[in-house]
């Protein structure tokens, strides 16, 4: 197990969950191959995109819906700030994840974290756990506990 993937099991053991990792032949990269691999809907993935505060240059994680795609407008009125994509080198040296495999918890350090309401729709949820290819499935409310998250709406409807 890699040493992101082990940070994600901590974080998990640490909230008292026993959640298995499963490690997917082919790439979980997207939304979409997540989906595949995983044979769920597409809405049942979890994306974890991070963002950089433009007033505070903080980092903000946003789980998102796999069907959803952000409305800027939105997340920075539940951020409180405007928002800016991350650069992937800071990414990956504060939060230990590369692209691709950012996980919702076992990050360096505790992020603000807001989660896209829809995914409180699904009974489960699949989420990266620090791999390209390697995923876990959790209760989408379990999930909001346990990254402390606020709740936001990802997309107008």
């Amino acid at each position: 197990m890699s040493k992101s993937a082990k940070r994600v099991k901590a974080a998990l053991d640490a909230a008292g969950l026993n959640i298995e990792f499963v490690e997917m032949p082919d790439s979980t990269r997207t939304a979409e191959e997540a989906a595949i691999a995983c044979k769920v809907e597409v809405g049942q993935i979890v994306k974890s995109l991070i963002f950089e505060g433009q007033r505070s240059g903080a980092l903000k994680l946003l789980l998102v819906s796999g069907d959803h795609q952000v409305d800027l407008a939105l997340a920075e009125k539940a951020v409180g700030e405007g928002l800016m994509r991350a650069d992937v080198k800071r990414i990956r040296k504060e939060t230990g994840f590369a692209i691709g495999g950012v996980s919702p918890i076992g990050h360096f350090s505790p992020l603000p974290t807001y989660i896209d309401e829809h995914l409180l729709d699904f009974d489960k949820v699949w989420a990266a756990a620090g791999g390209n290819n390697i995923v876990f499935e959790i209760d989408p409310k379990i999930l909001l506990d346990i990254t402390d998250a606020h709740t936001f709406k990802a997309i107008l409807k």
